[in-house]
């Protein structure tokens, strides 16, 4: 296992006299966050968003492994994701709800349904770190095209 593996960093650094932040990890390109208003100035992803698509990104991450891995063919793929937000503080999400939509020739549903699982319950370290805090609903379409 490499390093990179076992630790991650990343730092932010804020911008401006508000809530203004950019964030980066390793070489990559620097993010802009921020917080909406009157507190910030809405320039950039909320610590939400990018909780959304960190989550997305994972389960996305795995299922493209699993799904590649059956010699399944993706033209397309795309994770929509909805969180609904507590009312009251602290103010993370009550439940997510995840559409995933594919294009492929040739995937089978109860597959699909078989990788979401198994990404969702062993793969997905989002997912994971969520789990029993947020409820998380998956829902997913093929688009087949032949």
């Amino acid at each position: 296992m490499s390093d990179k593996t076992k630790e991650l960093n990343s730092s932010i650094k804020l911008v401006n006299n508000r809530l203004h932040f950019t964030g980066s990890a390793g070489s990559n390109d620097p993010v802009s966050i921020d917080y909406t208003a009157p507190l910030g100035d809405d320039l950039g992803y909320t610590s939400l968003e990018l909780l959304l698509l960190s989550l997305s990104s994972c389960l996305g991450s795995a299922m493209l492994t699993f799904i590649r891995r059956m010699n399944r063919t993706i033209t397309e793929f795309e994770i929509t994701a909805k969180g609904v937000r507590k009312t009251e503080h602290p103010t993370g999400f009550a439940s997510i709800h995840l559409e995933i939509s594919l294009t492929s020739p040739d995937a089978i549903p109860e597959e699909v349904q078989n990788v979401i699982d198994l990404a969702e319950e062993k793969y997905c370290p989002v997912r994971s770190m969520i789990k029993g805090s947020t409820n998380v609903e998956t829902s997913f379409k093929i688009n087949n095209v032949r």
